[in-house]
């Protein structure tokens, strides 16, 4: 049997195509599978409706890495457009700005509230829960049980449809770790006394994960994956839609592998690699290789959050500035709310506006089963409830479901991952597993990118120079930069280094 590609890339959302990409550079013996007939992309995707454009799940363009700015750029050279970078949460029948302004959230919560934050704050501080374990732990010692009740329990409890004492603190570590609480009304103070200002904390440290602007695509995310395809496919590359993996195996004596997909017109293919590159969730691809792995117990142990998304169109032009607002009011079933006109002007016809609105739900319960027209009904009633807009102002509307949105950060999840990998890693040195899915962390785009790069670089070099694994470990500059660092001299993240080699030298 002849060998179909030297690589093959199961997935093509942004880790996949990334992977492609970069491997394109150097050979054309790149195979790309992706289970959707029509769109790449994967949660990165723009879908079209009816002339509106909207984004699954708001991808903001930033990084504090100068090689994914650069990558970004050299896919798409000609169509970012620099973006203000506004978000609010929507409490207890009021918008809270954020970063918070510590005069408007003095104002909304009142003195006596106020005044109870900063205490059950200087509490934490002073009496922390030893080795925090839990999201509501971890959180409580940062903020302090009163601000984590109103400004993290209800959204994350409503992401993440369980109890955030049964949430792993890594996720709270990995999202919020840089925000601190004495820099964020610092701020607050400043921009109240000098609102011509930006956020500076002493020592010129950005606020980490509150950024002032972001770069995006003119007529969304799709617009850099749609690019990065037709590349791969110029260089040579084949990309094939419509093909869900079935099943993969490895000829240890031939050093190929062997891949059995099913194409949308029921058909079967076969096709044999010298390297699988998967961004597939985990616990697909191990369900899914032959023989079956000792730690297949582990990756069914996996779980995935899943959303959707209810398009909303109205025939306004400006209904508020925000690119999105959280929802902590628990009166309300929907978590967050897009407004796609703020992320790009070109998202929406002239004189309309769309908003999205977001349900976080499991593949499979009521939610995620109701009629298109049931959901509908409920975000126009919601929407009405919040006060953004009444539910006769929406003129159309559309429902899009988004299977494994989040890899859950449960108590078992680091235990699991760290078998499969032991025992995927020991077994098939040529199975690399790039992105957020692929690799069960919870990334953002460019960290997704990231893991896809440096695995290109390790296929390239013929040996694991790179431990992708590092990528975002420390989560020091998650959400961090200003604009995607676009004018940054270096890179500011920090890249996982080289792989010590046994002969004592060290890759650069």
């Amino acid at each position: 049997m002849t060998v179909d590609a030297d690589v093959l890339v199961i997935g093509a959302g942004p880790a996949g195509l990334t992977a492609a990409y970069c491997l394109t550079k150097e050979t054309p013996s790149v195979l790309v599978i992706e289970k959707d007939p029509i769109h790449v992309g994967g949660i990165s995707r723009t879908v079209s409706y009816h002339g509106f454009l909207f984004d699954i799940g708001g991808h903001r363009f930033f990084s504090k890495s100068q090689e994914v700015v650069d990558l970004w750029h050299e896919i798409l050279p000609d169509d970012f457009i620099d973006r203000p970078r506004l978000s609010r949460i929507y409490y207890d029948g009021k918008y809270y700005c954020y970063p918070l302004n510590a005069f408007e959230a003095l104002s909304n919560l009142g003195l006596v509230r106020s005044a109870l934050c900063m205490l059950s704050f200087a509490y934490a501080k002073a009496f922390p829960i030893k080795d925090p374990d839990t999201f509501h732990q971890w959180v409580r010692n940062q903020f302090g049980e009163k601000l984590f009740s109103i400004f993290f329990k209800t959204y994350t409890e409503k992401v993440w449809g369980m109890s955030c004492d049964e949430i792993s603190a890594d996720w709270a570590a990995q999202r919020i770790k840089g925000l601190d609480l004495g820099v964020a009304v610092w701020n607050a103070l400043k921009r109240g006394l000098m609102p011509n200002k930006g956020p500076q904390p002493a020592g010129g440290a950005v606020v980490k994960t509150l950024i002032e602007s972001f770069q995006y695509p003119r007529r969304g995310p799709g617009m850099m994956w749609d690019a990065a395809a037709r590349k791969v496919r110029d260089r040579g590359g084949r990309l094939l839609m419509g093909r869900d993996l079935t099943s993969l195996s490895f000829d240890d004596g031939r050093k190929v592998w062997t891949i059995e997909v099913a194409s949308g017109n029921g058909g079967r293919e076969t096709y044999c690699a010298r390297h699988v590159v998967s961004s597939a969730p985990v616990r697909e691809l191990v369900e899914k290789i032959s023989p079956t792995p000792i730690s297949l117990f582990h990756a069914r142990a996996l779980r995935y959050r899943d959303f959707l998304t209810v398009a909303l169109m109205v025939k306004k032009p400006d209904l508020f500035p925000d690119n999105w607002i959280y929802i902590h009011d628990p009166a309300v079933k929907v978590g967050r709310v897009q407004n796609f006109r703020s992320w790009s002007p070109e998202m929406v016809p002239p004189g309309m506006s769309c908003l999205g609105l977001e349900y976080f739900c499991f593949e499979g319960d009521g939610l995620w089963r109701a009629p298109d027209v049931d959901l509908i009904a409920l975000a126009k009633d919601e929407i009405a409830k919040i006060g953004l807009i009444a539910a006769a102002d929406v003129v159309d509307a559309c429902v899009v479901r988004q299977p494994k949105a989040y890899p859950v950060y449960d108590e078992g999840y680091r235990d699991n991952i760290a078998t499969i990998r032991l025992d995927l890693e020991t077994t098939y040195p040529t199975l690399h597993m790039v992105g957020r899915n692929g690799m069960h962390k919870y990334n953002n785009q460019d960290h997704a990118m990231m893991t896809a790069m440096l695995t290109a670089k390790n296929i390239l070099a013929g040996e694991r120079l790179y431990d992708v694994w590092n990528v975002n470990e420390d989560a020091e500059y998650h959400e961090a930069g200003a604009a995607g660092a676009a004018h940054a001299l270096r890179s500011e993240r920090l890249v996982p280094r080289a792989v010590a080699q046994d002969n004592g030298r060290s890759a650069a």
